[in-house]
């Protein structure tokens, strides 16, 4: 801010102050009008203020994570503190995008630690900043409202939200969707489900249509192909051995380098050869992989292979926890 700019917004502050004891001193409508001009100044006077807005956002952003950390009445007073410093950011710099979001995520979560209904005016308050974080950004805050919706068992509402959150990229992943407390009323629901598996449908990759070329191709043709397809080089023993020396090659290599194995005897073994061998890379891998527990649930919601209703009844089980990823 330059010298001018200061002396300009001291001069403005001296008025509002001015202003602010005639609207005490005034009554009725035009104390009114008085306090909402007063409000205007004020307003200009700390608008425009990079720094001061960046130490709000971050002042409340950390209030909301220690909120989390607290029960009942402290972790309320928490929250709502956390709130007026994210308001107060919005007021220094109204296009603060993390203030917006993050504000509307303080509502909602001092919503469910006070055990109001879908309902009550926290939410209705906090479906108001996610509104400006979209009007900020477009989508931005689409899932979160879809969220809202959700609880209130507005379908159509919630479906659109969904979709523009996935138009616009910002739709989390599918795990952490079906994990999301806040949707645990619209999981099973026929048109949810058919959104979620609708996000599953991807196109078929390269590597698929080169192996549909290979089943189709000619004898000559198919070595060709098979070629392209080749990433990585393994060591001369690997390519010039039997196909059952090959095997077991593979079954000594690392899980690093079990894909640059395949690719070569896949250059050198026939089709029936080639199942044999992925068989074996296969099951090396399965051994080699050992998952923690806390890592069970998430990748069971993630992996592909397990059905939808599966991937329900995991989520189900996982239990309600706080979606920090949605900020």
């Amino acid at each position: 801010m330059s010298f001018f700019e200061s002396i300009t917004k001291k001069s403005r502050l001296k008025t509002a102050i001015k202003q602010t004891t005639e609207a005490r001193n005034s009554e009725g409508g035009k104390a009114d009008q008085l306090f909402k001009k007063v409000y205007q100044d004020y307003a200009e006077v700390v608008s425009n203020e990079p720094v001061i807005a960046e130490a709000l956002y971050n002042w409340g952003f950390a209030l909301l994570h220690q909120a989390r950390t607290k029960p009942g009445d402290e972790a309320s007073r928490l929250y709502q503190d956390a709130i007026a410093k994210f308001s107060f950011c919005l007021t220094v710099e109204p296009a603060y995008l993390g203030a917006a979001i993050d504000g509307g995520v303080a509502y909602m979560e001092l919503a469910r630690v006070n055990g109001v209904s879908s309902t009550d005016s926290l939410y209705g308050r906090a479906q108001n900043y996610f509104e400006k974080a979209n009007a900020i950004q477009a989508g931005s805050a689409s899932y979160n409202l879809a969220c809202i919706y959700g609880l209130r068992g507005e379908k159509e509402a919630c479906l659109n939200a969904l979709e523009i959150s996935k138009g616009k990229g910002s739709l989390p992943a599918s795990a952490d969707i079906l994990a999301d407390p806040d949707m645990s009323g619209v999981i099973y629901q026929d048109w949810f489900i058919a959104f979620m598996e609708s996000l599953n449908q991807e196109p078929e990759p390269v590597a698929e249509i080169k192996e549909a070329l290979v089943e189709h191709a000619a004898p000559t043709e198919t070595a060709e192909v098979v070629e392209e397809a080749v990433v990585a080089a393994e060591p001369e023993a690997v390519v010039d051995a039997p196909v059952i020396e090959k095997a077991e090659v593979i079954e000594d290599v690392s899980v690093g380098n079990a894909v640059a194995a395949e690719s070569e005897v896949v250059a050198d073994a026939s089709v029936a050869e080639k199942v044999e061998v992925d068989a074996v890379i296969n099951d090396d891998v399965a051994v080699i992989v050992n998952d923690s527990e806390a890592d069970v649930e998430h990748k069971a919601l993630a992996d592909e292979e397990t059905s939808f209703s599966e991937k329900i009844e995991v989520a189900a089980e996982a239990g309600g926890t706080v979606a920090q990823w949605k900020m």
